[in-house]
């Protein structure tokens, strides 16, 4: 066991020792209860408090390298790397395997690249909103007082010719009959029959 103390973050390595806690267990439960051993195990001596293992964050390698021959057959013993902070312990692989190195390289290596375009979008869109802003002072400087007044002036002249159509439609209206007639009341419930003969 190895200590290293940085400022309210807790590393230690463990070689911990899971055969005797699967081998009692049916075949089919071995791997599950090897994942169980390693959360039981750290959190009795990393020590946290009620003994809640979902404190425990396990790394993808590890539990690849813990799933990887089968439910039935985990490995016997597995060297660790344990970080407390924060009241959570996240555990990872002490020393990846040759398949797990590469594919830790390759994980790596997407994550770059994808934080890479992640970068060049965000610059792309505040050179974009840059851009924008500049436009938009150039259309407010290029607007003078005669586009203004022209503006107004539109304004204006559509509500003088909204007042004058409602005008002409109050006159309409006050010349028209309201109520309607039986016959017509009758004609508009039969208007569909009518239109189906050729009326």
């Amino acid at each position: 066991m190895v200590d290293i103390v940085k400022s309210d973050k807790l590393e230690r390595e463990y070689i911990i020792p899971l055969r005797a806690k699967w081998q009692h267990v049916a075949r089919y439960k071995r791997t599950n209860r090897a994942v169980k051993a390693i959360k039981e195990f750290l959190v009795k001596h990393m020590v946290i408090r009620d003994r809640d293992l979902n404190k425990v964050r396990i790394d993808k390698l590890l539990n690849e390298f813990m799933w990887q021959r089968s439910i039935q057959n985990p490995p016997n013993k597995v060297k660790v790397k344990a970080i407390k902070e924060d009241g959570i312990v996240r555990v990872e692989l002490a020393e990846l395997p040759t398949n797990l190195k590469f594919k830790k390289l390759r994980l790596e290596k997407r994550d770059k690249k994808a934080m890479e375009i992640v970068e060049k979008k965000k610059s792309v869109m505040e050179k974009f909103k840059e851009s924008r802003e500049q436009k938009e002072e150039e259309n407010k400087a290029q607007e003078t007082k005669e586009e203004v007044k022209e503006k107004e002036e539109k304004k204006a002249a559509s509500v003088e010719a909204g007042q004058a159509l409602e005008k002409e439609m109050s006159k309409t209206e006050k010349h028209e009959t309201k109520a309607k007639s039986p016959k017509q009341v009758k004609n508009d419930r039969v208007g569909y029959n009518q239109a189906s003969r050729g009326k």
